[in-house]
């Protein structure tokens, strides 16, 4: 046998120019278009069709489906998308991947493209070094698409011929003539070499060469592609492995429905593979089966064929498997009173885009969780049994060291995005993240603040007339109405619309001039002697507190507004 390790080493690197060219190409794709992508996820998906509709073109122009599931799986926890929006968005993600393996066969077996890809390269070169980057993030995507080409062609070299080597097939045979048996083991075969490679199209690709060089039968190539369509269901578990439980059903939806697809396709495999054989062959004169060159466009439109059944008849059934993987992974009491991450526990995404996003996101459920602290400090405030009171001033304690961690990580994070090469908008979105995180922790601090006040006070044993109760509710009800605008601001700014500062300006109107009124009257009540001087003093503490907590909300919305105006501008 005439193969040692260089020539070994040659397919390996052969494999990895391929990896590396769709890795590039995936990742300016994205840079190109990560906000659009976003968009489109988080509007067009109305209804079940929409979504796979929406989940095919954004897989298609990204070329990676490993990249969409992760996204789908991200924006289920913002709740852009619902579970049901997910499962569409994921099979039509599992339509898109089969458009790699039509440009493989189509353009990597039926001519030469060497003879296109150094040229563009040559056009894509001199784009690296525009300065707009939208021209840049295309030339990184015209060189990505050469090298993939480029790898391609040389993994066709790099596999060893059959007519040279007969012992490999030999090797090969012994594995392939046991009926079902052989279906089975390259199907697991397809499986391992995804859930390695960490990417379907690569093994698609390279079960494409070893196709055509004579390695592997038609239906044992097959099976592989089965087998990818189990392996690519992976990197989203992954990823989901120490998310919350929306993550962890979004991607395991995913994963039923490539194993029940794979399921019936091996029930009525023979049939189907057949099928397409006799179709092939009736318009090309040629079968798959008996000209190994015919193989991979027989597997691409095997591959499309299945996902595309498998699509339309499972999309009906969307309402059990959403039941079946609520049932796996149900929901914990009290989880979000731990600290955990929701949106960014992941890891850094392919893009600083992206990354971004999901960091916006993890900034929106930052200000959800203190404005669920500022609902204990209102329960503190009305709290007369001292038992239920330590527990909730426990609680309260809890959150905002827990607030303390968010801001940190979420701080830590940003920081890890900003090494990445940053467009303007990028750019300003991470300043004004970065001034968000640190105005919501004083929210939360103000929070505390406010639960230190009410213990001093019972401490103390100061007691509070209903006046001071009364007036100190209407605050608390202002601030409510001010945690809600700023929320509202925080999500739809995700959605890249114009943020509207006026309600804004006019809750932080209603706040000052009350705590005017407040103060005008508390120094009047103090000398008409209403109240204890002590008594006073916390009252004092708490509307100024109050006061201070309206403007640090107000920041969060003009520091995210930044951005829209910069953008106009």
């Amino acid at each position: 046998m005439n193969y040692g390790l260089l020539d070994f080493l040659n397919l390996v690197g052969s494999l990895g120019l391929f990896l590396f060219g769709m890795k590039l190409l995936s990742e300016s794709l994205q840079k190109v278009a990560g906000d659009k992508m976003r968009s489109i996820l988080a509007s067009m998906t109305s209804n079940r069709f929409m979504g796979i509709l929406t989940g095919f073109l954004v897989t298609t122009v990204v070329q990676s489906s490993s990249a969409t599931t992760v996204m789908v799986v991200s924006f289920v926890n913002a709740g852009l998308l619902s579970l049901a929006q997910s499962i569409g968005v994921i099979m039509g993600a599992n339509i898109g991947t089969t458009v790699t393996a039509w440009l493989i066969s189509l353009l990597g077996f039926k001519f030469s493209i060497m003879l296109v890809a150094v040229p563009l390269i040559g056009l894509g070169f001199p784009m690296l070094f525009s300065s707009k980057h939208n021209v840049k993030f295309w030339g990184e995507a015209i060189i990505g698409f050469s090298l993939l080409f480029i790898g391609l062609d040389f993994l066709k070299g790099s596999v060893p011929r059959v007519d040279q080597n007969p012992e490999m097939f030999a090797f090969l045979s012994n594995y392939s003539n046991m009926g079902f048996g052989s279906i089975l083991i390259f199907l697991g075969v397809g499986t391992l070499l995804t859930v390695v490679i960490q990417s379907s199209s690569a093994t698609m690709a390279l079960t494409l060469v070893m196709c055509n060089q004579g390695w592997i039968s038609y239906e044992v190539a097959a099976a592989m592609v089965l087998g990818e369509n189990i392996g690519t269901t992976i990197t989203a578990n992954i990823a989901a492995l120490i998310g919350n439980v929306s993550a962890k059903r979004a991607a395991r939806a995913h994963f039923f429905f490539n194993i029940i697809g794979v399921i019936w396709m091996l029930i009525l495999f023979y049939p189907f593979t057949r099928t397409i054989a006799n179709v092939l062959t009736n318009i090309t004169g040629l079968s798959p089966y008996t000209n190994p060159n015919e193989i991979p466009f027989a597997l691409s439109i095997f591959h499309s064929s299945f996902n595309i059944i498998n699509t339309f008849v499972l999309v009906w059934f969307t309402p059990i498997l959403i039941k079946i993987v609520t049932w796996l992974t149900p929901s914990k009491k009290d989880e979000d009173e731990e600290f955990r991450l929701v949106h960014i526990n992941v890891g850094l995404m392919t893009t600083a885009e992206l990354s971004l996003v999901q960091a916006h996101k993890e900034v929106a459920t930052y200000a959800k969780r203190v404005h669920r602290m500022f609902g204990f400090v209102r329960q503190l405030f009305s709290e007369t049994n001292d038992k239920e009171f330590d527990a909730l001033y426990q609680r309260i304690e809890k959150y905002e060291g827990i607030s303390d961690r968010i801001e940190v990580e979420i701080a830590t994070y940003l920081n890890k995005v900003s090494t990445y090469e940053l467009s303007d908008e990028s750019s300003r979105k991470l300043q004004a993240l970065f001034r968000a995180i640190s105005e919501i922790e004083s929210v939360s601090d103000s929070n505390f603040h406010l639960a230190r006040t009410l213990k001093r006070k019972r401490e103390q044993k100061v007691w509070f007339n209903q006046e001071i109760r009364d007036n100190l509710n209407k605050m608390f009800d202002l601030l409510d109405d001010a945690y809600s605008i700023m929320k509202q601001n925080l999500e739809t700014s995700q959605r890249n619309a114009s943020i509207n500062l006026g309600p804004v300006y006019e809750i932080e109107k209603q706040i000052n001039e009350y705590r005017a009124l407040l103060k005008e009257n508390h120094i009047k009540n103090i000398e008409a002697n209403k109240y204890k001087y002590q008594a006073g003093v916390i009252y004092s503490d708490m509307f100024n507190e109050a006061e201070k907590m309206g403007d640090y909300m107000v920041n969060v919305s003009e520091a995210i507004a930044e951005i829209e105006k910069h953008s106009i501008n």
